[in-house]
């Protein structure tokens, strides 16, 4: 089942997060991830958590498929630049829904 993993940070060093960056696309894509929307933040309307600066959805085949990216040994020199490069993380990870009536149906 396709999940969507929400990003939102700071950039906290841009040397650390470039260096994550311009090797991060080519190794989700290997894992059966793909970026589907980066954004800066704009502005606030309404919520209880502190804005971060950057948004990144990234859509994975799967559940399994975003934790083969994270636990993939020939990864570990690449995931310490996110850490460093980024403050404030959110990762939040949500099951792709075709419309919101598993969301809303009535439980009996």
């Amino acid at each position: 089942m396709t999940v969507y993993a929400l990003n939102l940070f700071d950039v906290a060093d841009r040397d650390e997060y470039l260096a994550y960056s311009r090797r991060s696309p080519q190794e989700v894509a290997k894992h059966g991830g793909r970026v589907v929307a980066l954004g800066r933040f704009r502005e606030s309307i309404t919520g209880d958590i502190a804005p971060r600066t950057v948004l990144i959805l990234v859509e994975w085949d799967s559940r399994e498929a975003f934790q083969s990216y994270c636990d993939d040994p020939e990864l570990a020199d690449l995931h310490p630049h996110r850490d460093n490069g980024a403050s404030s993380y959110i990762w939040h990870l949500f099951d792709r829904l075709d419309d919101l009536r598993p969301l809303l149906k009535t439980v009996t």
